[in-house]
């Protein structure tokens, strides 16, 4: 999601997002979990888990229209890591392009629970590009610098009414998520799916913002939006 006006400093040699005139933050309310990784947890930079896959190599392709546009999302798991804090996280790679024309790239930081099969996430940087050069890099954020701290991006056995923040960098990155149901079909381009887990993504910083995403089981993300998934499999890197 879109994030207002930003500005930009470096916190400990990183490149970081700050808002200014986007108003102030809701406050989370109690109805919306903001609990990160717990102590019992040995966060590993690779697993899986039915929803959400981490495993290097492992590639999602997702297309649609916006306007006049065609619009294409690659997520790629990368073999890259990157410790933040003292949690390993492994580096996922998203690159959208609109008619074929990069417009931003980002790197996600995810960590994984075997324990409890939780998917945490630890921050993105971003670059937003026009014409081939770099604009922007509204939505950075990474835990542990400027008040931000680690969001959960997929339970490990999620269930209807489940209300929690995938982001909490305060002022910068304040994504959550509702599971509004764990049994929507879906065809796309890559072939049927059901028993599918249906998220609403809403932020504080925009409150009238709603988006949607689909998961299917043994895949991942096979909705984003208005973009939907045309191929997944394993790349080598």
């Amino acid at each position: 999601m879109r994030k207002g006006i930003w500005s930009l400093v470096f916190v400990s040699g990183v490149l970081m997002v700050l808002l200014s005139g986007a108003g102030s933050a809701e406050e989370p309310g109690k109805d919306w979990s903001q609990e990160g990784p717990s102590p019992a947890c040995t966060l590993e930079s690779r697993g899986r888990n039915p929803l959400f896959i981490l495993e290097p190599g492992y590639r999602l392709i997702l297309e649609g229209k916006e306007g006049k546009d065609l619009i294409q999302l690659v997520i790629t798991v990368t073999n890259q890591t990157r410790k933040i804090g003292n949690i390993e996280c492994r580096m996922v790679e998203e690159r959208e392009t609109a008619n074929g024309e990069l417009r931003e790239m980002s790197r996600n930081y995810y960590a994984f629970c075997p324990r409890t099969r939780a998917v945490y996430y630890f921050g993105e940087e971003v670059d937003l590009y026009r014409k081939g050069k770099v604009t922007g890099h509204e939505g950075s954020w990474l835990a542990d610098f400027a008040g931000a701290k680690a969001g959960l991006m997929m339970p490990g056995d999620p269930r209807a009414g489940d209300r929690y923040y995938e982001e909490q960098a305060p002022k910068v990155a304040m994504d959550r998520a509702e599971v509004k149901s764990l049994a929507e079909s879906l065809e796309t381009r890559a072939g049927k799916f059901s028993a599918c887990l249906l998220i609403e993504e809403t932020t504080p910083l925009e409150p009238k913002s709603r988006e949607y995403k689909t998961y299917a089981p043994g895949v991942g993300m096979v909705r984003d939006g208005d973009l939907y998934l045309i191929k997944y499999k394993y790349v080598v890197l």
